[in-house]
């Protein structure tokens, strides 16, 4: 059974119409967008800094003024019940957080066998502060060789927007010093939950570092958090 569809789904299907209601959202709350789609068809999209539930949503009005169909992964429990139809018509894929082995082969197999795919990945996997980001966005993205684009909310601006697309190099520290450098400036709802800029695997040893993206999800991506990251 596929993790994710084989032809993700054109959502919004009236590019126009969602631009507007996105254009309409964002100038009602104070918000808006820099830069403009991706120039890629497949990547992993970083959504960062993630300190509040209000993320999602402004991520949500940016994608539409954007004119993007993106998928997202989270934990199987906020599919059960009445807004499980909705959470998947916005891109929601479940996933089983009792079983995480397996699932970045999955998804980068996905990636593979699509010939369009955005995957927006709340990086930090959690509103709480935490010392390190999950890796599993850059293990998916080493594995399905794609760009990782950086896309970041920005509250004190008030700005969503995204950044350069960055293809790993296996060099973990060094496209981590670039990730870093990008939202040094950018600062979430709850600033000082912002999750340090940071993988486990740059503390551990070269090869470690080095053969990190071969492998499943590591050891503190299994924990429970909100999201799969």
């Amino acid at each position: 059974m596929s993790l994710l569809p084989s032809h993700p789904h054109d959502f919004p299907r009236c590019w126009t119409v969602s631009r507007l209601l996105g254009l309409c959202v964002q100038r009602l709350f104070g918000w808006r967008t820099e830069g403009g789609p991706p120039p890629v068809s497949k990547a992993v999209l970083i959504a960062a800094p993630h300190t509040s539930n209000w993320d999602f949503f402004h991520a949500l009005m940016a994608g539409w003024v954007f004119g993007l169909s993106f998928q997202w992964l989270g934990k199987d429990a906020l599919f059960e019940g009445p807004l499980g139809p909705l959470l998947r018509f916005l891109g929601g894929v479940a996933v089983d957080r009792s079983a995480p082995h397996g699932l970045v082969e999955e998804v980068a197999r996905r990636f593979r066998a699509s010939d369009r795919l955005l995957l927006m990945v709340p990086a930090e996997g959690t509103r709480s502060f935490r010392p390190y980001w999950k890796s599993g966005f850059y293990q998916i993205a080493s594995q399905a060789e794609v760009p990782i684009i950086l896309g970041w909310l920005d509250y004190r601006h008030r700005v969503a927007g995204l950044g350069p697309a960055i293809l790993p190099t296996g060099d973990v520290r060094a496209d981590m010093d670039r990730i870093r450098a990008f939202y040094a400036d950018k600062t979430g709802k709850f600033p000082e939950r912002f999750g340090t800029v940071r993988l486990r695997q740059e503390d551990e040893a070269p090869e470690a570092a080095a053969s990190a993206p071969e492998q499943g999800l590591s050891g503190e991506d299994q924990r429970g958090d909100e999201h799969t990251g």
